[in-house]
């Protein structure tokens, strides 16, 4: 299994997106002292992620894509949540997936996508 990281810089902004928006849990978040930077684990079914303050983790603008089922479904509850930050729209790409792109608070692009048989 692979887990990616994503650098994050607030870890209320980063909840208000991935849990609030996205619908992940968070498993657990880590810091050394109380105000040091957090390390923390967040999950959407069997998608793991970790997002981190710590500025040696990783860079700001990275991309992932993550296959999923039942692609249009999520999308329509994205939409329902009618987040002010992003109303991103399903897109068929050239080599047969459907696509939904969101970008999150820090530059990070998430890039769910769905075969077509």
């Amino acid at each position: 299994m692979i887990t990616p990281i994503f650098r994050i810089f607030d870890l209320e902004k980063a909840k208000e997106f991935y849990i609030d928006y996205l619908g992940f849990q968070l498993d657990w978040a880590h810091r050394f002292e109380e105000h040091m930077p957090v390390y923390c684990q967040v999950s959407l079914h069997e998608l793991i992620l970790h997002l981190s303050e710590h500025h040696g983790d990783c860079s700001p603008g990275s991309a992932i894509r993550i296959k999923m089922t039942d692609l249009k479904k999520y999308h329509s509850a994205l939409k329902e949540k009618k987040y002010t930050y992003a109303n991103p729209g399903l897109e068929k790409s050239p080599w047969n997936t459907v696509e939904l792109t969101v970008t999150d608070p820090f530059f990070n692009r998430i890039t769910f996508y769905e075969e077509i048989l």
